[in-house]
């Protein structure tokens, strides 16, 4: 739908890198797209560019060298890749990317964390899509992955051989010379000289591997941070036994979140514990004391609340159990479909990936209507939202 590839940032090494990598990525764009491009497939976005700032800001709005002429109805920039350096790391807001490369290595794990963020953002595609009369046929518009191309192991580097328990010592004073003390070093500059490669550029392995709901290693290091954090401290854990939860809440929330040196926020928390819906904070607290074994699935929650739904009715149409039960789960966690039943706009079910109206016959009339009327007195419909 964003044209031939999806668009991108790679992180370089040096200004010089970025600006050949762009040029051998323009290179590959015209073997892959004869005569599409010319020089705009991908650009450099460095401080020695000259408007380099407002690159990144025509990237988010997707007019960056241009508009993309593949599909007439759909908005997106004709740059695919920015190349860049020290920028679009911390706090740049892109949500239609959908590849990263890392062509530099990275030793911080808080920088590591910002630039795979990037991608993190979630994204419907449908607002980039402007012709009404196709937006029916796109049956998934939901940003739903990205790729991360990682060229320098840092993904391995992070899960198996960063020590995340190592205490770093401080760099010792200077003396009254301005030179370091004894012992510490003489410092200087990097290596001198440059190398070149003049043997052939050939990838020697490729190994793609799909990151699940456990989440990478760098998350689950972050939320087990937070748990020794609170764990040591004696207000959260005597409240928390003595079941002084909106006490708890507050507290964390005034005490703990946004604070140096983590910046603890309930949204990176979600996000560290890697499930497929949202925690609330108490979920949360609650893992972190042992008051619950683990977090439940989106699905494990759905099958509760069902089971609770046909305690209370008792359907007799046996049959019909499991088209209820899909018509249950579907309108829980899917506000198209609930404004599809609320608006009584049926034909919207005609595409609907999640629900059609094949399915939507299935279901008994009288629950059509009883479902929705329980889902609103009795379910809380945002612990089910991704």
């Amino acid at each position: 739908m964003s044209g031939e590839i999806g668009k991108a940032i790679v992180f370089a090494v040096s200004q010089n890198h970025a600006l050949k990598l762009a040029h051998i990525f323009n290179l590959m764009a015209d073997r892959m797209f004869p005569g599409k491009y010319q020089s705009d497939f991908a650009v450099q976005v460095t401080s020695q560019i000259p408007e380099a700032q407002q690159f990144t800001i025509n990237f988010t709005n997707n007019n960056l060298l241009g508009s993309a002429n593949f599909l007439p109805a759909y908005k997106t920039s004709k740059a695919r890749i920015c190349v860049t350096v020290g920028m679009m790391t911390t706090g740049y807001d892109c949500p239609d990317i959908l590849n990263l490369g890392l062509f530099r290595p990275i030793f911080s794990p808080t920088d590591f964390i910002q630039i795979k963020g990037r991608g993190t953002r979630k994204h419907n595609f449908l607002e980039e899509l402007f012709d009404n009369s196709v937006k029916d046929d796109v049956s998934h518009p939901d940003k739903t992955a990205f790729k991360l191309f990682d060229f320098f192991a840092n993904c391995e580097y992070f899960e198996t051989e960063f020590d995340y328990d190592e205490v770093l010592e401080l760099p010792k004073p200077k003396g009254k010379s301005g030179e370091r003390a004894e012992g510490t070093g003489e410092g200087g500059g990097g290596p001198a000289g440059t190398y070149e490669h003049l043997g052939t550029d050939i990838l020697a392995t490729v190994k793609e591997e799909t990151i699940g709901y456990e989440g990478m290693k760098i998350d689950r290091m972050f939320f087990e941070q937070f748990e020794d954090a609170v764990r040591e401290d004696v207000t959260i854990a005597k409240a928390v036994e003595a079941g002084q939860w909106d006490h708890v809440i507050d507290y964390v929330n005034r005490e703990v979140f946004d604070k140096p040196e983590e910046y603890y926020t309930l949204d990176k928390l979600r996000k560290a514990a890697a499930v497929d819906r949202r925690l609330s904070l108490r979920e949360i607290l609650e893992k972190v004391f042992g008051l619950i074994p683990r977090f439940k699935s989106k699905d494990e929650l759905l099958e509760e609340e069902f089971a609770k739904f046909v305690a209370d009715y008792k359907p007799d149409e046996a049959e019909a159990i499991p088209a209820i039960k899909m018509f249950f789960k579907a309108y829980v966690v899917s506000d198209q479909i609930r404004h599809i039943i609320e608006s009584k706009d049926f034909t919207g079910l005609a595409t609907n990936p999640v629900f059609s109206s094949r399915d939507f016959r299935a279901v008994p009339a009288k629950y059509r209507a009883l479902i929705p009327e329980y889902v609103k007195d009795y379910v809380s419909l945002n612990q089910f939202a991704a």
